[in-house]
């Protein structure tokens, strides 16, 4: 096969059985690679509860990696969700998802429970499962050291170990994944780390023609302000977000209760190059690099990130956010999910935390001590035990990102139709509501949002499944990717056909979520973004979002899904798109 290896690698680590599977070239056009070959593998299994040793992990590239195709190094990892009970997967960079395509392998599947904790390290057609307890307990960045030279690695930390709901895995170093509890699904199965590395090289089709695409997606990029421009995501990392959200007064600030934190002018991005005079890093194969690192190394936050452990947690202290950054990655844990937790906690408490108390209290989590524990569930269970659910900001049981949805109505209806629960990247309206591309829309509206949103999750399916970066798509398109994929595979495909992939991928996962109790009543927003007004000035107004407009917006994104009024699959929708019945 151009493109693909045609073989998937299945490990039991009960049985310590291990085989590859060829599927069938058609799975490969219906679901391409990374969410929509994981989605396939996740879709027969779903129900199962999220520990049941049965319960596959899922670890997939995509038919473009290995590939000159740009930004196309990425790949998915996938189960479900040990905080949400959705369908839980991420889209992560580093070099992993090439080195599995070099070792000759499209995918994992990894069922069982090892009796003690292991790895796997892959090298090629050879697989070992090797024991891991000397690894227990120690920090990411020590397990990272003593697995040098074994190529691209996929970890987890102390907080999985410790039960922690949203433990994640950190991928060559320090690419995190996984928010949605991914490393505490490892670690049901007593899986610590697995290494991959290989020699071979990915077959195409047409190399003439493929040359030619990228040529026109670079020229693209080159003339891209929000790529690279002056202050765009290649010079300073999707920090350079945090101006924009500052400016727009949509930062969430004290747990949401706010949405604008005075002190962000001196906490953003330029204060971070000139704190820190980081370096470009990226993802295998990437012309963006928007990964910075410090001088000394030490990874400095995403946007979300720095908005949640500065202004979240009305925290003006530039190096506590840089400190509890690295503390998540070495404990392995979701930052976004770790700072609205403890401004969950900060509120219940009726407290402002300090920054000793912040790093303290991470410590807690990620080792499970005291009431770390119970923090450690993940902010509704903990607002739940407390009796104080209004403060957790969540949507199925996940932390909102660092938009607030009042400043940006798109991303209002995109947080909660997620299938992962409270994510910024199904949809990812910020495009156009903020950077106001492709085409600008009024960020302070409902009108025309369900459809906007509805094309925006099918894109975002087809991109995670050809494993590419979706900032890249600030600057390209489908059709330019259609054509790489052309030349890659020999496959006849269009992005009008790109696009109906990803809406099947994401009917499946409606599909995987109504089987498990999903509907209506969960694609919500938490009360008080519908009764509690943002922080209006500058000729700016941050009213409560309208609940009767939002309803009605959420019906018309179920009709445009074709979902029923109780945002359920319908077998009419599902013969359509070819997908099983499963109702």
């Amino acid at each position: 096969m151009n493109g693909w290896c045609g073989k998937i690698l299945k490990i039991n680590l009960t049985t310590g059985e291990r085989g590859s599977e060829c599927p069938p070239p058609e799975v490969y056009r219906e679901n391409l690679g990374g969410r929509g070959m994981a989605g396939y593998y996740l879709f027969p299994e779903v129900t199962r509860p999220w520990d049941d040793p049965e319960m596959p992990l899922l670890l997939f590239t995509g038919p473009l990696v290995d590939t000159p195709a740009p930004t196309s190094g990425r790949m998915t990892f996938m189960s479900r969700s040990p905080l949400t009970g959705t369908v839980g997967d991420c889209s992560v960079g580093g070099s992993f998802g090439t080195l599995l395509k070099k070792a000759g392998w499209d995918g994992i599947v990894v069922t069982g429970r090892a009796p003690r904790p292991c790895g796997i390290e892959i090298d090629g057609d050879r697989v070992a499962v090797t024991d891991a307890t000397a690894l227990v307990g120690l920090p990411v960045g020590e397990i990272f050291a003593r697995l040098k030279g074994k190529g691209g690695a996929a970890v987890t930390g102390p907080a999985a170990e410790s039960g922690v709901a949203f433990a994640n895995l950190v991928v060559d170093g320090h690419f995190a994944a996984g928010r949605n509890g991914l490393g505490l699904a490892f670690a049901a199965k007593q899986l610590k780390y697995v290494t991959v590395s290989g020699q071979g090289k990915t077959a195409i089709a047409d190399s003439e023609e493929l040359a030619d695409a990228v040529e026109d997606i670079r020229r693209l990029l080159a003339a891209s302000p929000a790529i690279f421009g002056e202050f765009g995501i290649a010079e300073f990392g999707t920090p350079a977000l945090y101006d924009l959200t500052h400016a727009r007064r949509m930062m969430p600030t004290a747990n949401f209760r706010r949405t604008l934190f005075p002190a962000a002018p001196a906490l953003n991005a330029p204060a971070l190059r000139e704190r820190y005079r980081p370096k470009k890093t990226g993802c295998r194969g990437c012309p963006i690099l928007c990964k910075k690192m410090g001088a000394d190394g030490t990874p400095l936050p995403e946007f979300e990130s720095l908005s949640h452990f500065t202004a979240l947690l009305e925290n003006e202290d530039l190096d506590l956010a840089v400190q509890a950054n690295r503390l998540c990655n070495d404990l392995g844990m979701d930052t976004i999910s770790a700072a609205a937790t403890l401004a969950c906690h900060a509120e219940i408490e009726g407290v402002r935390l300090s920054p000793a108390e912040i790093l303290s209290l991470l410590e807690a989590i990620g080792r499970g001590r005291g009431i770390g524990a119970e923090l450690g569930r993940g902010s509704a269970a903990y607002a739940g035990a407390r009796g104080r659910v209004e403060c957790a900001i969540v949507v199925k049981g996940q932390e909102l990102p660092a938009y607030d949805p009042r400043g940006a109505y798109g991303m209002a209806l995109a947080y909660a139709t997620s299938t992962r629960g409270g994510c910024h990247l199904r949809a990812y309206p910020i495009s156009h509501e903020i950077l106001r591309k492709p085409v600008a829309t009024d960020r302070m509206s409902f009108s025309g949002k369900a459809r906007i949103i509805r094309i925006a999750e099918d894109m975002n399916a087809a991109i995670d499944s050809l494993t590419t970066c979706k900032f890249i798509f600030f600057a390209a398109s489908l059709e330019e990717y259609a054509r790489a994929l052309r030349a890659v595979t020999g496959m006849p495909v269009s992005a009008q056909d790109l696009l109906r992939i990803g809406e099947r991928i994401v009917y499946r996962e409606r599909m995987m979520n109504a089987a498990n109790g999903f509907a209506a009543a969960a694609d919500d927003l938490p009360e008080r973004f519908f009764r509690s007004p943002g922080t209006s000035g500058g000729h700016i107004a941050v009213p409560p979002l309208d609940r009767a407009a939002f309803l009605e917006a959420r019906g018309r994104y179920y009709a445009v899904r074709g979902l029923d009024a109780q945002g359920l699959p319908t077998l009419a929708k599902a013969k359509e798109l070819g997908l099983p019945w499963t109702r």
